[in-house]
This record gives structure tokens, sequence and C-alpha cells, in this order.
């Protein structure tokens, strides 16, 4: 088959019917292929009698995906760049000048690209199901829309609507879509196809003509902020909170900001996108954008991985499952595992902790509720998914049994051998452990081969990694299994071996332990927080993060690190005095910072330099230093994970799991995509001179060091 099929004219009478079937691919996109045969296809029906077009897709929950994102980061200079947009333009102009009305059918994904092409058309009809979202998520990519969305969004869905898909890269469901313009109608979806057709039909009787629909404000607030003199307001509180948002370290979002200041209201359409045209390009050819592309494959390469090297490997179905300790954690394992429909159990001791569970799930929901995402009827659907009980009723049916107790290998091992007793033979039992071995663990279990680790990150509605630990007698199957449900729970599977730590507290923890150390060095909390932060591009800098996990929870880890891992886990001195000073973080409301009863953090606790026994600090150290510290250790364990002891197979399992698991800035690229940016041989000289100074800790492993003599880089 050629690509004419992928884009093909069906004449229904006066009506032509544009069906889209890209030959060979699982979904629509838009391809320099596919551009070229919609050039085509356009020219043809400008040629003809028709006197409406349907453009509707036969592929299954896909109407058109975007561009191609391959082609996009092949391409590296700003000729090319030039080229390809220009040709873009100009077919997207001629499908909107046709001189017949257009309508189309969306059904299924229509983001990037797609959502630019249904732009171009005169009306636009979305099927009410979930699978249909229409968006624009370019600054994603670290791009900004370039096929006309930065121009005709505004003007179809109005300024704020249009800021508010553009500069989150968000996109919108058929209903929502509808209340802003974005499409027409939203309609059954067994219905779409009779319901575009019958426009077309309206359209060919002269009922329907061309036109160019433009956002009309209702409401005296609304026309003052898209008036001429109301527009500056909304451009400056939309920058300001771009720069909140990302910190100035993503430039897409503001490029979309200024092109869309610029273009709006601007008659000339040709002159407005060149604007646009311009601005994609200067974008496109940054290193934050190429490596928002590379974390874009990292993410789509999961969706295909199983796990496991070997493809007849199947996973289990999970229908039915448990979560032992019902507390935060434990309810947050229950309520993404309901909210996909999933029959749960909560086990614990005793009552309190039961409720605790199920607050913690149901709170969840509410905030959905809030946001008009779900209704109050679905809150109570999703919630009768989640039973409770203090004895063991009912885990016989069970496909798995997620553990979530107290870190405390003793305890854990002795719930685990009694649980497995209650257990059908082939029912997997998942840790959530986040340092024990689960090779030490999976000895209480019977059938070792059907135990794994399952981690996942605090907290859980909201954390997207799931660490699959695969200990020492883990079958395939278990592996498999944890890592498809993982999946279907909306999260970011990584297989990782066992070993202290796993990888991402393996990683982690250095960082962590090395901003006690720069306390003693006289810096201060909220200098130290915000170099990593607003410098560096962190979620959160080592103080807030160990208040976030728990001071006392933090200081178990390091001692098993340091059990573990020997003489290269140093321990200062205040960790002890931090650990008697009766401070566990947010949970207590007090640790570096305190909180108030929301547990939201209100500013530094200053007493804590006294409580530590530390001088006032005076910041010394400089922000070079400060960062490379830090930042140096978590490259030089990862390389020790990576290539000597093998916790996972590539870079960018490590790189994917920071991101994901800690924040580790995108725009960065992950830790070793960073680390190949400095290059090995400046990161060996730096961390000898800080083991020079500081001690064992910092001595750079082999593996880095023979990278360095073979200028060698992780991405080589």
């Amino acid at each position: 088959m050629s690509i004419e099929e992928s884009i093909r004219i069906v004449p229904k009478g006066q009506v032509a019917l544009v069906e889209w079937d890209l030959v060979g691919e699982k979904v629509n996109k838009l391809s320099t292929a596919v551009m070229r045969r919609l050039k085509d296809v356009v020219e043809e029906l400008k040629n003809s009698n028709y006197g409406a077009v349907v453009m509707i897709s036969r592929k299954e929950r896909i109407f058109i995906a975007g561009a191609d994102i391959e082609e996009i980061k092949r391409i590296h200079t700003k000729e090319d760049f030039n080229k390809v947009l220009s040709e873009g333009h100009e077919i997207l102009n001629a499908l909107e000048d046709l001189p017949m009305p257009v309508i189309a059918a969306v059904q299924g994904a229509c983001m990037g690209g797609g959502c630019e092409l249904i732009l171009a058309c005169d009306y636009r009809l979305a099927a009410d199901d979930e699978g249909t979202k229409i968006g624009l998520p370019e600054t994603k990519l670290g791009i900004i829309p370039g096929f006309g969305g930065c121009v005709r969004m505004p003007r179809v869905v109005g300024l704020q609507n249009a800021l508010d898909i553009i500069l989150a890269g968000k996109a919108v469901e058929g209903k929502k879509a509808a209340r802003m313009g974005l499409v027409d109608d939203c309609v059954p979806a067994q219905k779409l196809e009779e319901m575009a057709m019958a426009m077309a039909e309206e359209a060919v009787a002269g009922l329907r003509p061309k036109r160019k629909k433009y956002f009309k404000a209702s409401g005296l607030g609304a026309k003052l902020l898209e008036s001429f003199a109301g527009r500056p307001i909304v451009y400056q509180q939309a920058k300001k909170q771009v720069l909140k948002t990302t910190k100035g370290f993503y430039p897409a979002p503001l490029k979309a900001l200024e092109v869309i200041s610029q273009t709006y209201g601007m008659s000339n359409r040709e002159k407005a996108l060149a604007i646009e045209q311009q601005g994609f390009i200067e974008v496109a050819v940054t290193e934050v954008s190429k490596n928002l592309i590379d974390l874009f494959y990292m993410m789509e390469a999961v969706k295909k991985q199983t796990g496991v090297n070997d493809p007849e490997v199947k996973p289990r179905p999970i229908r039915r499952m448990a979560v032992l300790g019902a507390g935060t954690m434990g309810g947050g394992i229950a309520y993404v595992a309901a909210n996909k429909d999933i029959e749960v159990r909560l086990k614990d001791i005793n009552n309190a902790a039961l409720s605790l569970g199920f607050r913690s799930a149901r709170e969840i929901w509410e905030k959905g509720v809030k946001r008009r995402k779900l209704t109050p009827y679905q809150l109570e659907q999703k919630m009768s998914h989640i039973s409770g009980g203090l004895d063991y009723a009912g885990f016989s049916k069970l496909d798995l049994v997620v553990e979530a107790i107290v870190e405390d290998m003793d305890i854990k091992k002795k719930v685990i051998g009694e649980t497995v007793r209650h257990l059908k033979p082939d029912a997997i039992v998942a840790t959530n452990t986040s340092s024990l071995s689960v090779t030490e663990m999976s000895q209480a279990h019977p059938q070792p081969e059907n135990f794994v680790g399952m981690h996942f990150f605090n907290p859980v509605d909201k954390m997207p990694l799931v660490e699959v630990i695969r200990g020492e007698k883990t079958s395939d199957e278990a592996v498999v299994t944890i890592f498809e449900l993982s999946k279907k729970l909306g999260k970011t599977p990584v297989v990782v071996k066992d070993g202290p730590g796993f990888l991402v507290n393996r990683l982690l923890m250095p960082w962590m332990i090395e901003g006690l150390f720069l306390l003693e060095d006289g810096m201060s909390i909220q200098t130290v927080d915000r170099y990593y932060t607003h410098k560096f591009g962190m979620p959160m800098g080592p103080y807030r993060l160990m208040d976030e996990v728990g001071l006392d929870v933090c200081l178990k880890v390091v001692k098993i690190f340091k059990k573990a891992l020997g003489e290269r886990v140093q321990v200062p001195e205040v960790a002890e005095r931090l650990a008697q000073s009766g401070r566990l973080g947010r949970k207590n409301g007090r640790g570096f910072y305190l909180y108030d009863s929301a547990g939201k953090e209100k500013s530094v606790d200053e007493s804590v330099y006294v409580d530590l026994a530390l001088l006032q600090p005076k910041d010394p150290l400089t922000e070079k230093e400060c960062l490379e510290r830090g930042i140096f250790q978590m490259i030089n364990e990862g390389a020790r994970a990576l290539v000597e002891d093998h916790i996972v197979e590539k870079p960018q399992d490590v790189d994917l799991a920071m991101i994901m698991g800690t924040g580790f800035p995108p725009f960065r690229g992950g830790l070793l995509r960073y680390a190949d940016t400095l290059g090995s041989g400046y990161i060996v000289q730096e961390l000898e001179i800080y083991a020079s100074r500081h001690g064992a800790r910092f001595k750079p492993c082999q593996p880095l060091v023979n990278m360095s003599k073979a200028d060698r880089k992780f991405y080589s």
C-alpha cells in the first residue's frame, strides 16, 4: 500500500469524506511524507465540485497524534526547521482557504499538529469519550506550536483559554473543549460520523457557510481582559505564573507567550505565522528541547517494554489485591489501584489505621471533585472498590498483596510468612520497602519466585516512578506482572536489581548527607536549598526533601547505607544530634523548616542551628562548590550502580528514574546526560580535589576514572 492510502478521499455524494489511516503505523502523525500527501489531497479538494469536507480518522483512539517527533529530533539547523515550517504553513493555509466548509470529526488523541490541523478547519466535533483529548503539548518538548497553533488557538478560544493550553502543554477532553469553543459540539462517540456528515449536508445546502470563527468574550471582566487595554495584564500575569512554575529554566513557554502577545489581534495571517515560525526555530535548536525530546523517547520506550528480555513471558492479570499497612502510603497505593477499578482490600492491626487509609484515598478523589474532574457519584463508585479489615478474610482470592508496613526486616518477614498461608499458591507478594533487601525478605516466602519489590514514592498519587526490584530468585513472570501493573496504574516502572537503596535512594542519599556536611561547614539552609532549586532546577533542596521524607526515616536509611557500603559513606556528627532533636520534618511540623497544621511550609526554623550545636551560618562556600559536592557524588554513585553493580542496564534507566523519582531537572536530560555535558574528565578532576579536602566519600569510582582516561561518555 502507498502513502496515498494513508489519507484518502471517499466520495459521499457532494461530501468528501477524508479518511486518515496512516499505513504501517499504529497512530496518525504528520511526517514529511504525510504532509506532502495532505498537500495533494487539499489541492484535489480545491479543484473539485464537493460542497463540504469531513475529516475523520480510522485509527482506534487516535485522530492525529501530532508531528513526527523523530523528524524534529533529527533536525539541528535553523535553515532545515525553516523549510519544514514554511511547507507546513503553506499546506494548512491552503486547507483553511478551501472554497467549501471543512468539518473535523475528532475521536481519540488530537495533539500538537493534529490540533493545529483542526484549528484550520471551519467546524469541529469531538466524541464524548475519555480517550478524546485535544491539546498542544509542544512546550513539554521544549518547543512551541509551529503549524499555526500560537496564532489560531487564541482566535478560536480566547486569550486566557489559549494561554492555559499552550503554556502548560495541556490537553482537554471533549466536553471542556466544547465549553471553551475549541469544538462546536461534543457528541456521543457512536454518532460522531453521522453527525459530522449531517453538518456537511447542511453546508452543502448552504446552511453552514465557510467561516473564520473568532472568540467573543461574554461578561464585563472577560471582555476587559480580551480588550487591547486588558491584554497586557493577562500577559503580565501569565509570565509571572510561567516563571514561578519553571524558574526560567524552560525557554519554550516564555517564547510562546511572546509570540502570542505579538500576534494576537493581528489581521495579517502570513505575518503572524512568520513570527510564530521564528519563535519555534529559536527554541527548537536549544539543548533544552533536545533533552526533553530524549525524555519523551525514554517514556515511549517504557510503553513497549515488559521489564524482562524474554518477549514470551506474559503478565498475570491483577483484578483483586490487598495492601498490608493502611497508613498514608497504604491509602495512596489503594487509591491508584482502585482508581483503575482494581478491587483492593486494606489490612492493618487496628481500626484507626484503616480509617487513615480510607481517608487518605478519599481525600485524593475529593480534590478531583473540587476540580470538577470527578462527580460525587463517581467518587463513591471509586471508593466502593476499597474494603478493609483486621484479618485475612478474602485473601484466598487475591492475585497480589503489596506489603507497606514499618521498615523493619524482622517484622516484615514475620508478616509476609503469615500472609502467604492465606493466599493461593500463585499469588504474587510485593514489598514497598524503600531500603531493605528484597532477597533477604523473600526468605520468608515459601515460593520466593513469587516475591518482588514494588517501591512507590511518596506521595503515591503524584510521584510517577515505581522501582520494580528483582530479588535473586524473583521470576520473570513476577517482574513482568508488576511492570505491566505499574503502567496500568499510570506509573513509570524501572526494573532494578536488589541492592542497598536500590537505585533512586542509593543515588539520592549521598546528596542529602552532603547537605548535613554543608551545614557543618557554615552554610545556611535557605542558601543551599535556593542554589539547588533556583540555580540548578531541582524541585526541592536537600533540607526540604529530608523534611518531606521524614528526618527519622532519612537517618535510619543512612545507617543502613553505612552498614552496607562501608567507608565511602561518611556520616557527619550533626546527624546524631539531629536524631536526638525530636525533629521529624513535615509530619510533626518541625524539621529544618516549620510547617503549619495543614503541613504547609512556613519558614526555615532558625532554632535548628542552636539545637544542632552549629554556629550561626555565614555561607562561606561558593554556589559551584555547594552544587558540585552534592551532584557529583550522585554521578559517582550512578556510575557504580550502572557499571560496577549492574543495578540497572542502561544510562536511560538511571536518568528516567532520577527524573521521575526525584524531579531531577528534565531540561538537563537526567543525571548521566548532565554528566556527559560536563565531561567525565572534569567530574573526576573535581571529585579528586574534594576528596583531598573532605575525605573518601568523594573518591571517584573506577568506572568513572576509566571513562575519564578514555574520554568516554555514559551515552557513547
